[in-house]
């Protein structure tokens, strides 16, 4: 399958219904119905946690007088927090345990994001397909932090899996995260197709054979 990694166009009415659409030429009642299993990055994809991310981890560092790149960070978007721990640590030279500071900055972000996290645009398209195809969120941020953000925004009854960092051993850019969730909506690997917006993810749903939307682009 050819990845759904391009540009849209601006708002058009649907070539299948008379719904407007601001994203492709068809709109979300009918794109999707190929796939047998939509799954869902959360952080940047679904829900608003970036800034908040950032905060917490100013606060934690600012604590060992340590800094960090905001460029770098992007870059290892989908990465578990252990490993962007390892990334800060080796950046300042500082000798902590990544595994200790990541617990660190997942205690600061859990009481942030509970009186800050928004829902994306993208949740309309979770909100279309609830109950006419299996659905899923795979993430690399900590189970205890996805599910309690879902659960505290009610969405998480949308989802019938819910895969997160530490349930995989390999994170992305390998495809373990996404594999994980197809087995739990009990759907095949190329029928699914993964919504994402960092590379990391991208790289991770095409190793796992799935088709993928690149969200930055919508």
């Amino acid at each position: 399958m050819a990845p759904l990694w391009r540009k849209v166009p601006a708002a058009t009415t649907c070539a299948f219904c008379d719904k407007v659409t601001f994203s492709y030429p068809v709109c979300e009642n009918t794109m999707y119905e190929r796939y047998a299993g939509l799954i869902f990055d959360m952080d940047g994809t679904i829900l608003d946690t970036e800034p908040t991310h950032r905060k917490a981890w100013r606060e934690v560092l600012g604590r060992y007088g340590m800094r960090f790149d905001e460029q770098a960070m992007v870059a290892l978007n989908g990465s578990p927090t252990w490993r962007i721990a390892q990334a800060i640590i080796e950046l300042n030279s500082a000798d902590l345990n990544p595994h200790e500071l990541a617990r660190e900055k997942t205690d600061a972000v859990k009481s942030m994001l509970l009186d800050s996290v928004r829902p994306l645009p993208l949740i309309e398209v979770v909100k279309e397909w609830h109950g006419r195809r299996p659905m899923s969120v795979g993430t690399g941020s900590e189970s205890a932090v996805a599910e309690a953000l879902l659960a505290h925004l009610g969405l998480r009854h949308y989802f019938s899996a819910v895969v997160a960092a530490d349930h995989v051993e390999h994170h992305k850019p390998a495809p373990d995260t996404f594999l994980l969730c197809a087995e739990r909506m009990g759907v095949a690997a190329e029928k699914c197709v993964v919504f994402e917006d960092a590379d990391f993810g991208l790289q991770a749903a095409k190793r796992a054979g799935m088709d993928a939307v690149d969200v930055r682009l919508l």
